[in-house]
């Protein structure tokens, strides 16, 4: 089911809608500042499944972000993060990045694997930012995007709804998507290292 929600000043009443059904267990199809995601509630495993299964892959093997709405949440979700790759955060997010930053003892509590690291975004898109503050703690998220597969519909939240909305409990509508991924910068061994480049620049971040 379609839900228009305004891009740049979304509406409490309609976040509130969706934090609701997160709250639930629901999935829904958010727009980011990259590509459309298909995302949950951080504390809902059976929504995580759910995402896994829809990506056509096993749970512990989902390559699933966290999405948090400031760098204020990081300390929850990751450790030792030292004053040279805070810098680049703090320049980097929000924007079009993935940081992979050492694991904290939380995140073991959310995914049913042994990882020691977790992908962190802070998207520059005011509608996943403003639920994930209405939700209290972050998103879980995957692309609906497959990088190895471009498709046009996923640009489209219409045509996202035709396609997948039947599977999913809102696809939310903030307006056209794009094809290009988040930057992935892999900071958790010190020295950042680029792991894909995408919509994110790096030459003056890094």
């Amino acid at each position: 089911m379609l839900l228009r929600i305004h891009p740049q000043d979304p509406e409490p009443r309609k976040v509130r809608q969706v934090v609701e059904a997160l709250r639930n267990g629901a999935v829904v199809i958010c727009p980011t500042d990259t590509v459309h995601a298909f995302v949950c509630s951080a504390r809902q495993p059976r929504a995580i499944e759910a995402i896994a299964r829809l990506k056509g892959v096993r749970t512990e093997k989902a390559e699933l972000s966290l999405i948090c709405d400031d760098l204020s949440q990081l300390s929850t979700y990751a450790k030792s993060i030292d004053t040279a790759a805070f810098r680049i955060l703090k320049r980097a997010l929000p924007g079009p990045y993935t940081f992979i930053l050492p694991a904290s003892a939380e995140i073991p509590k959310l995914f049913p694997s042994k990882r020691r690291t977790v992908g962190i975004r802070v998207p520059d898109h005011n509608i996943p930012r403003a639920i994930v503050r209405e939700l209290g703690h972050a998103l879980a998220a995957a692309s609906v995007h497959d990088p190895d597969h471009v498709v046009d519909y996923t640009t489209d939240p219409e045509r996202i709804d035709e396609h997948l909305g039947h599977q999913v409990e809102w696809v939310i509508d903030g307006g056209m998507g794009g094809l290009e991924p988040s930057t992935v910068i892999d900071l958790s061994n010190g020295a950042p290292v680029v792991i894909r480049e995408g919509k994110g620049e790096t030459d003056s971040l890094l």
